[in-house]
């Protein structure tokens, strides 16, 4: 065992009243990101304890340790929101530290919303070593009426991550689609006891792949990737799937970009409406029958890879043998689906070499194809001051740039841009362009993620007000309508600008270190 190497300072354990017979025994971590901070990490205590009563009965040494986990909802439109997604780097190198340093064995990870289960999957696939994920589970739904033009469109009901199809539960589906979590983590409410059953079922399968020695690099393999890009445009996931399956793939070795993203798009139905795009929440999906439901709808196409392996030690295939949809409305067959195309897109063009990402089933029709003149701001608080006073009108696009990874830094999501069009009632006439990226809970013709960033030279860092866009999703198209010749003497005028924003010592490293978005917007390791 990995073990063996601490397991000689037994003194130091029996200080903690270890006895010699735990230390026999595989060292299992429980990485706990429970905090006072964030609804869907505040109940993580008891869904960790959980999971160590799995751990001790099938054999196991339970050992505790923290991870950080940060509310994207609290820090949204401030400059908080420049830690989010930098903090992913921070937890999975948080993780590799303690687990190193102290060689357990094997890792049950209890993580909640949407930075934190993406790090903690890098931390699984780098290190290598037997582990799971167990999520804490999503708030459940309840919608306001069309009284509050502006407001978030759900309420908040206790503990879990936010009720909708955003980010976290984004990525609670993403690691049941990849096999690294069991079946029905995508959904159990966090308030149920069924979540806590589970917590304590992962914990005996940890031991199970502990035994039989399954890795996450059996696991998190080329097939598993596909499926759950399959998975994320059937159910209409959050656009920042994207980013973290990239980030992901990077920590295990497989080789995956944009054009498959976009090739899965093209060719999966969207079978699932689930909130901000339509009026179901993650209660519904669990009543309607799971994500084990929506996945044997992608089977009887032949959509997945029915073969490759989960932590239940079972494959795909025999996960869903049994799958069937208890609620059609919530769950579509695959013979009539929402739409003949996944929930995201991937678009291209002179302003989008390297690609830019939509959520184009939260988009209206009448803003699928758009053009207009750029009202060009260079942080997101301009643009927002300039829409709430009246400054953005029918037909504008807005554009904000030196938000992305570099240029941000951190790569902010520009939800209050997106709430302050809703809240002006213009989400039927005006687009909204950014190399920023957005929360899983936008709405409308909002286009992110455009690489390169404007920090490092991208077209759009050149873009003119009054200038003409362009975009058409169906056709997956992004241009400044401008000669190419024109760009390039732009460009050729062109210097970075200095930092719009104060910036501590971690956000200048991030910013020094951090590939494109394009890329999963990862850290670069020295060679």
């Amino acid at each position: 065992m990995r073990s063996d190497l601490v397991r000689m300072r037994y003194m130091f354990f029996q200080a903690m009243g270890r006895t010699m017979e735990e230390m026999e025994k595989p060292m299992v971590a429980i990485v706990n990101s429970q905090n006072e901070l964030v609804p869907g990490h505040i109940h993580l205590n008891e869904i960790a304890a959980s999971a160590r009563e799995g751990v001790i009965s099938a054999g196991g040494t339970p050992f505790e340790f923290p991870a950080i986990a940060i509310c994207d909802g609290i820090t949204m439109g401030h400059a908080g929101m420049c830690y989010p997604l930098p903090s992913r780097e921070l937890i999975a190198d948080s993780i590799e530290a303690m687990m190193e340093a102290h060689t357990l064995d094997a890792m049950v990870l209890v993580t909640g919303c949407d930075k934190i289960t993406p790090g903690m999957m890098m931390a699984a696939a780098r290190l290598d070593v037997p582990s799971i994920i167990i999520n804490g589970g999503p708030m459940l739904g309840r919608r306001f009426g069309e009284d509050r033009p502006g407001a978030l469109e759900f309420e908040l009901t206790g503990c879990g991550a936010c009720p909708g199809l955003f980010t976290a539960n984004s990525m609670a589906c993403m690691a049941e689609a990849l096999g690294i979590a069991l079946a029905w983590n995508s959904c159990i409410p966090a308030v149920y006891g069924q979540r806590r059953v589970l917590a304590k079922q992962s914990g005996v399968a940890l031991m199970k792949l502990w035994d039989k020695q399954i890795i996450p690099s059996q696991i998190l393999t080329r097939k598993a990737f596909e499926n759950a890009i399959r998975v994320d445009m059937a159910i209409g996931g959050s656009s920042n799937t994207i980013l973290h399956l990239m980030a992901l793939a990077h920590e295990a070795k497989v080789d995956i970009d944009l054009d498959l993203f976009d090739k899965m798009s093209r060719t999966t139905p969207r079978l699932c409406n689930f909130s901000p795009a339509g009026p179901y929440f993650m209660d519904d999906l669990f009543q309607a029958g799971g994500l084990v439901a929506v996945m044997k709808e992608l089977s009887k196409k032949g959509m997945l890879h029915l073969d490759a392996l989960t932590v239940s030690g079972q494959t795909l295939g025999e996960v869903i043998a049994d799958a069937e949809i208890t609620r059609p409305e919530v769950i579509r067959s695959i013979d009539n689906p929402y739409d003949s195309q996944g929930g995201l897109a991937i678009l291209y063009g002179n302003l989008a070499p390297e690609g830019a990402v939509v959520k184009q089933s939260a988009v209206m029709p009448e803003m699928l194809k758009h053009t207009g003149p750029a009202r060009v701001f260079d942080i997101e608080e301009e643009a927002v001051d300039a829409i709430q006073n009246g400054r953005i009108v029918k037909g504008d696009v807005v554009v904000i740039r030196y938000e992305g990874p570099k240029g941000g830094p951190g790569f902010r999501e520009m939800i209050m841009a997106t709430i302050s069009i809703v809240g002006m009632r213009l989400e039927g006439e005006v687009a909204l362009i950014t190399d920023g990226r957005f929360s899983g809970a936008t709405s409308g013709a909002a286009i992110g993620h455009i690489s390169p960033e404007a920090m490092e030279g991208g077209p759009l860092a050149i873009v003119e007000e009054g200038d003409i866009i362009e975009l058409d999703i169906p056709k997956k198209t992004l241009n400044v309508r401008l000669p190419q010749k024109e760009i390039k003497r732009r460009l050729a005028k062109w210097s970075p600008p200095p930092l719009k924003r104060e910036v501590k010592s971690y956000l200048r490293r991030y910013s020094a270190q951090v590939t494109s978005a394009s890329t999963g917007a990862i850290l670069k390791v020295p060679e």
